[in-house]
């Protein structure tokens, strides 16, 4: 296995409307397969109850925020909900380097972003089964109130009208079988023949000589 030119990770771009079950499945999928991690965002809204830092999210001020635009720090940064999120080129690289795929949880002004800047990136939207049934999660978290639900509710309707410029769709309706569908795109993807030839080429060079 020394002789193998593992390659590296690819980038993957997931987004969906808030509700959609996005951060549930992620959580599932990276579970089950080993080779998977989301990257890890920096945002200036405020910690949530269980949310820790350097996990969840890099909690920074607006200022924090802004001297780190200004340090060209980020791959991707946007404002959403009247908070700041935005991805780090640095830590994307390494994880990528070392033969992770990485996710980016980022919704689509962020995901264009990505896709101009790195082509070889693949995307992917997850919807919700119908309206009624996004509705029904946000109000089952219990932590906004109707003002903000349907304010939620607005976006979300914006936010899903840009499905069709990704790669792959996942409709989340039974939670297991979109998990596996998430599976089966990273598999696939790291089956590409370009990949394979690279990260075997040592063992095709001997299969062929």
């Amino acid at each position: 296995m020394s002789n193998i030119d593992l390659a590296k990770g690819n980038l993957y771009v997931v987004s969906a409307p808030s509700g959609a079950g996005k951060t549930s499945l992620l959580k599932a999928l990276i579970s089950q397969l080993n080779t998977v991690e989301t990257s890890v965002s920096h945002t200036t809204r405020a910690k949530r109850v269980g949310e820790k830092e350097g996990v969840d999210y890099y909690f920074v001020n607006v200022d924090e925020f802004t001297q780190l635009i200004g340090d060209g720090a980020f791959l991707e940064h946007a404002e959403v909900f009247d908070n700041f999120y935005g991805t780090s080129k640095a830590s994307i690289e390494k994880q990528l380097d070392n033969g992770i795929d990485v996710i980016l949880e980022i919704d689509w002004q962020g995901a264009r972003q990505i896709r101009q800047q790195l082509p070889q990136s693949r995307s992917i939207f997850i919807l919700p089964p119908s309206k009624s049934a996004l509705r029904q999660r946000l109000e089952g978290r219990g932590q906004d109130d109707a003002k903000v639900i349907e304010n939620r509710m607005l976006a979300a309707k914006n936010e899903m009208s840009h499905f069709n410029e990704y790669d792959y769709l996942v409709i989340n309706d039974d939670f297991s079988t979109a998990v596996d569908e998430l599976k089966a795109i990273i598999i696939a993807e790291r089956q590409k023949i370009e990949r394979q030839q690279k990260k075997y080429a040592y063992l095709l060079s001997n299969l062929l000589d």
